[in-house]
């Protein structure tokens, strides 16, 4: 069975920092593009950040260039998502989800988790 497991996610006070973590089972990231997605309640799902398969290159939403990065552990089949300076509007559900492609994109993912939460407040 394919599946995505999002963990690390938490309550942290503005200016903090969270490290949350995507690991799957059932295939191999490799050769997959991973993206990392949040949902704000009464908000839309929103991209924020992705990485390719091929050669590690990155993007992300302008609201957390500089806070936020993204990388990959093919070794322990396991993608990151490093959240500095959080802001309380980086409060959200977390999905990492999976693209049967090479390139890093915030559409047309195949396989998500199940998402975790992170609330940055005082």
């Amino acid at each position: 069975q394919l599946q995505l497991v999002e963990s690390g996610g938490g309550l942290v006070q503005p200016g903090g920092s969270l490290r949350l973590s995507c690991a799957a089972s059932g295939f191999t990231l490799d050769y997959y593009a991973i993206g990392w997605f949040r949902q704000a309640p009464g908000k839309e799902r929103e991209g924020v950040s992705c990485i390719s398969s091929s050669d590690g290159s990155t993007s992300y939403q302008d609201s957390v260039k500089g806070r936020f990065t993204i990388s990959r552990d093919n070794a322990k089949n396991t993608v990151h998502l490093q959240m500095n300076s959080l802001k309380p509007e980086d409060t959200a559900v977390y999905y990492c989800a999976a693209r049967s492609s090479v390139v890093c994109r915030f559409y047309g993912y195949d396989y998500w988790g199940q998402g975790t939460q992170v609330t940055v407040s005082s």
